[in-house]
């Protein structure tokens, strides 16, 4: 496994007294078992109590599905045979839907992720040889550059502040012949057909909690008339005009009525109250990996947007 250093100095830290600390005076504090390396009330807040709400609903091994382990084969262009033994880092970890199949599949995998999520995280995937979570910022990462054989990046840079930069600081940790594995919401007519723009104007300046409890009553109400009318063109139309939910009856009506209402809920929060909310296109996240002169690089569109994966030149 890859020690941590300080995320700016880069330089070595030791743990002392549930510290990490440098020697010239650096300290990050280890709580709950969990190295933080960030503050803790951040603009992240919303992302840590919706895992913290929602622990194990992507989890694949909780839902009975093969969502996430599908979803992160497609990514990383390989079965997950291949990541054994290969450092990964990923960024934006989440619950863990994606760590827990890296971790099975024998990866040295390094997780972190902006929000408390960790602690849930950690709950997750428990106690291995091969996995460590960290409290960490993606422009300040506790690692050193130039680093890991993948970098993983799923569901997460669109809500950063500058996509651009986030990308770049995911390239500087990718070793020479290493992947960058990424992905990034696009245009969709959901923004314009559902009101999601409206309630999330108001959402959004809520606290965290007062914002989940208006989410779960708004889903509470509308989510059950979209299953209902599931199979009416018509009321499916109308209801996509008022409704804010983010519903997936298309695609996984197959798992039944709970496993959606819960997605639902899930992903509602997700999508009304995230703080940062970017769309870029296939050109623009094919310009900015092509400006790093990888040896290669594919962008396609698929999952939430658009998915990309570049090689890192030798």
């Amino acid at each position: 496994m890859i020690d941590y250093v300080a995320p700016v100095s880069k330089q070595p830290l030791k743990l002392t007294e549930q510290k990490y600390c440098t020697v010239a005076g650096e300290s990050f504090p280890v709580i709950n078992a969990i190295p933080r390396f960030v503050e803790l009330d951040n603009y992240a807040n919303a992302f840590g109590l919706q895992w913290k709400s929602f622990a194990k609903i992507q989890l694949d091994s909780f839902n009975g599905s093969t969502i996430s382990k599908d979803r992160l084969i497609r990514c990383l262009g390989m079965p997950l045979s291949e990541v054994k033994g290969k450092a990964i880092l990923e960024v934006g970890s989440g619950a863990g839907r994606f760590t827990e199949h890296l971790v099975k599949a024998g990866a040295l995998v390094h997780s972190v992720d902006l929000s408390v999520a960790v602690e849930v995280n950690r709950e997750n995937i428990g106690s291995c040889s091969n996995y460590q979570i960290a409290q960490a910022d993606v422009y300040r990462l506790p690692y050193p550059e130039n680093t890991f054989d993948i970098v993983l990046c799923l569901g997460v840079i669109q809500h950063t502040p500058s996509p651009e930069k986030t990308i770049q600081a995911l390239w500087k940790m990718v070793k020479p012949g290493g992947l960058l594995v990424i992905d990034h919401y696009t245009f969709d007519w959901m923004y314009f057909i559902k009101p999601i723009m409206f309630y999330r104007f108001f959402l959004k300046r809520m606290n965290p909690k007062n914002a989940k409890n208006a989410v779960e009553k708004l889903v509470a109400f509308f989510f059950p008339l979209h299953w209902k009318y599931r199979s009416n063109k018509l009321m499916t139309l109308l209801l996509n005009r008022i409704s804010p939910c983010y519903v997936y009856i298309n695609t996984f009506g197959n798992m039944g009525y709970d496993f959606n209402f819960n997605l639902s809920r899930l992903d509602t929060y997700d999508g009304l109250t995230d703080y940062y909310k970017h769309l870029r296109s296939e050109k623009q996240i094919g310009q900015i990996l092509k400006s790093f002169n990888p040896m290669q690089y594919v962008v396609w569109k698929g999952g939430n947007g658009i998915e990309a994966r570049a090689v890192k030149s030798k």
